[in-house]
């Protein structure tokens, strides 16, 4: 099982499939590298290298009892890259590993890099602040960790079931099979990760770090995301970013990367050859 160790001892499993151009996807909370399977195939038979990471405390990495910040995760991506030495690499971040790219991009540089795309992503910042009204209430984020406290595996079946994928919404049938493979990976990774990560992706400011960033970045997301709503969300990162276009899907979900993957999977092929 190929893995690197991180310079705080963490161990970090990922998957580095292929050759040619490198691809490299950040997942979500509090899933793993497989989430992003569909489009792993869709771009290693296109020709392409892809590369996925279990964020440290979920999937198959070390269920460590530190380190669950948004800083460590953008330093466990630079080293993962470091020990790969990816070059001219195009990094995709859905939801909280949209995050996680931009704060690699600005805390590491983009000497390894050409392009990104944050999908349903959560930058510039979830929470709600004075500097943020639009933001989710702190309240929110505090009864999700309730849940992971208390609840966690019969929430880790409640939110694919629901929101995540938009299956609580009418005429939409809902995916016992991506439900199921949901509620695994998530209960695959560790509980101290998965709480401390709702504190990670949801109080960390990116104003600062997506003002950074210089190149090509496309900022994907549903209209219809009930997880991380668009409007405080995608709009204001894309207009933060000095080379970033923004496209918006009407009525696609949180996990659309998933439930509307031919859509997603041709759109970030155009953007990648572009």
């Amino acid at each position: 099982m190929p893995t690197i160790t991180t310079a705080d001892g963490t161990e970090i499993f990922y998957k580095d499939w292929g050759q040619g151009r490198p691809i490299v996807f950040s997942h979500g909370w509090p899933l793993s590298s497989d989430d992003w399977d569909t489009q792993l195939l869709f771009f290693l038979n296109r020709g392409y290298r892809v590369i996925a990471h279990d964020r440290r405390g979920h999937g198959r990495s070390a269920q460590v009892d530190r380190g669950h910040d948004m800083d460590h995760y953008a330093d466990d991506l630079a080293a993962l890259a470091g020990h790969l030495d990816l070059r001219d690499a195009v990094h995709v971040g859905h939801s909280t590993g949209g995050g996680e790219v931009v704060r690699y991009l600005a805390r590491h540089g983009e000497g390894r890099a050409v392009k990104a795309v944050l999908i349903a992503a959560v930058p510039p910042l979830m929470v709600q602040t004075e500097a943020n009204p639009g933001g989710l209430p702190k309240e929110v984020f505090d009864g999700l960790q309730d849940q992971v406290a208390r609840r966690r595996s019969q929430f880790y079946r409640e939110m694919p079931a629901g929101p995540f994928y938009g299956f609580n919404r009418p005429g939409v049938e809902p995916s016992e099979a991506l439900i199921q493979n949901w509620w695994r990976q998530g209960m695959t990774g560790g509980a101290k990760a998965h709480y401390d990560g709702i504190v990670a992706f949801s109080q960390t400011d990116f104003t600062e770090d997506l003002k950074k960033i210089t190149i090509p970045v496309l900022v994907m997301h549903g209209d219809d995301d009930q997880v991380v709503p668009y409007a405080d969300s995608a709009p204001l990162a894309a207009d933060l970013l000095k080379n970033g276009t923004l496209k918006t899907y009407p009525g696609f979900p949180h996990g659309m990367p998933t439930t509307q993957a031919d859509v997603i999977n041709a759109d970030l092929l155009a953007f990648i050859e572009a």
